[in-house]
């Protein structure tokens, strides 16, 4: 049997991120850590590795989720899940990022998003779209075919 994968969370309302980690853990991950602001979160990705991120766009900091996230995909190798309250801030390319969850989510929406991530990540290719609130990155809906199994479903 496979390891579980492994998730950081990145969001400064305390609460929300203990809510993340259980949820994390129902999908079957491991949450590897929490992260208030943009500095912590790229340093715990560096030390952890995590599969996968989730990232919020305003932290701590300031709106710093967009510059870690980037950070965190492009050099640390995790999968990056945004969960802004504004989904409008992203950029058009989501920084790297696999996809988004825009607040407000409900705890389904989560497990079914972080489920269908570990299943695309682990075979290489989605077997279905996206579930309802997970919208995915062009990038990565190319990636994992999924332009493909809409076109023939």
């Amino acid at each position: 049997m496979s390891q579980p994968m492994s998730v950081l969370i990145v969001e400064d309302e305390a609460l929300l991120a203990v809510e993340l980690g259980f949820l994390v853990e129902e999908a079957g991950c491991v949450p590897v850590g929490h992260a208030l602001d943009a500095a912590v979160a790229v340093q715990l990705a560096a030390r952890h590795r995590p599969d996968i991120a989730l990232v919020d766009v305003h932290l701590a900091d300031g709106p710093t989720g967009v510059d870690a996230a980037r950070e965190i995909a492009g050099h640390h190798g995790a999968l990056v899940l945004f969960m802004p309250a504004n989904v409008k801030r992203l950029p058009e390319d989501l920084a790297g990022a696999c996809g988004v969850i825009g607040k407000p989510y409900t705890d389904r929406a989560v497990r079914r998003a972080l489920t269908y991530l570990v299943g695309c990540q682990a075979r290489g290719c989605a077997e279905s779209p996206p579930p309802p609130g997970l919208t995915l990155s062009d990038a990565y809906a190319a990636r994992w075919g999924v332009h493909q199994l809409e076109q023939s479903a």
